[in-house]
């Protein structure tokens, strides 16, 4: 029987903040909508369950009533409601998506819309501060100076990129003192770009937190339903690999799917977003999944719909 890798997942640290952040996070881009009662009970079941990186951004809740900014200002109700929680977690928020623009990373408006999430937030920091979607018309001087300018007032700690290529965040720290602390594209069983177009190379080059956002492909990896034709055979593919994984170590798909994102050796981070207790109780159980070298290569395979050379 082939030896499981992964059974240790030790803690990551955040850039030069020397804070330390849980295999899994927790993101919030569907947590605007609640009270603040049901919103705090789900941040404090996600730190119990380790998932101490809190991942949110300015543009989370845009679709809900509240609009723009309102999950964080819910997030900001939280820390109001119990303020202790803010010292037991790591929060990243993000910035530079402007609505009718759509993206803006001037530093005029990176400084504007990172003081705004503060308000929002209730707190004097952001630790994480992450652009959230590369701005074609900023040049990568100016978006560094709004970032070295924050860190510098110590409004963030430490600074990262959302949706870059490999060459876009090499341009950005070019013009950067300190190192960009992360690194966040989408990244599941059944989107590998990541692993193929050298983010997670360039994450282990330089140090930067590989954080993966819809790590279960939107629920799909869940509930094995896609509208989209091309999708669905790899979609079926992938699940029954990952639920002969899930079978084998007593979990479910959703904790096999996590697991296979997490034995990358980027060390990957995956964000859940997940709005119920149980469910985020569940997703904590893949830091115990066992998968062999072989299943993880089925998996990838499966999600490529052809064999490796």
């Amino acid at each position: 029987m082939p030896e499981p890798l992964m059974q240790a997942r030790p803690k990551h640290n955040l850039g030069q903040s020397g804070l330390s952040i849980g295999p899994i996070a927790y993101g919030c881009w569907r947590f605007a909508g609640s009270d603040v009662a049901a919103a705090q009970n789900k941040i404090e079941t996600a730190i119990a369950c380790g998932m101490n990186l809190i991942d949110t951004a300015d543009i989370y809740g845009i679709d809900n009533p509240a609009g723009f900014g309102s999950s964080e200002a819910l997030l900001g109700d939280v820390f109001k409601a119990q303020p202790a929680l803010r010292y037991d977690m790591v929060l990243a928020s993000k910035g530079g998506i402007e609505p009718g623009v759509p993206y803006n990373s001037t530093k005029t408006y990176l400084m504007r819309a990172c003081e705004a999430s503060l308000k929002r937030l209730r707190t004097d920091t952001i630790d994480l501060y992450q652009i959230h979607r590369p701005d074609m018309l900023a040049p990568f001087e100016e978006v560094a100076d709004a970032l070295s300018t924050l860190r510098a007032q110590g409004k963030i700690r430490e600074a990262g990129v959302s949706n870059y290529s490999p060459s876009q965040f090499r341009a950005l720290q070019a013009n950067l003192d300190v190192p960009l602390a992360s690194h966040q594209p989408e990244f599941s069983a059944l989107e590998l770009g990541p692993m193929l177009d050298g983010t997670f190379d360039q994450c282990q080059e330089t140090g930067a937190l590989a954080l993966a956002w819809s790590p279960l492909a939107g629920g799909a990896l869940i509930n094995g339903k896609t509208d989209d034709k091309d999708l669905a055979t790899r979609l079926y593919a992938v699940a029954g690999v990952l639920d002969a994984i899930a079978a084998q170590n007593s979990v479910t798909r959703a904790a096999a799917a996590l697991a296979f994102t997490m034995m990358h050796p980027a060390r990957v981070i995956p964000i859940v977003g997940t709005q119920t207790p149980a469910r985020i109780k569940e997703a904590a159980s893949a830091i115990r999944v066992k998968i062999t070298r072989s299943d993880w290569y089925r998996v990838v395979e499966a999600s490529l719909g052809r064999r490796l050379p």
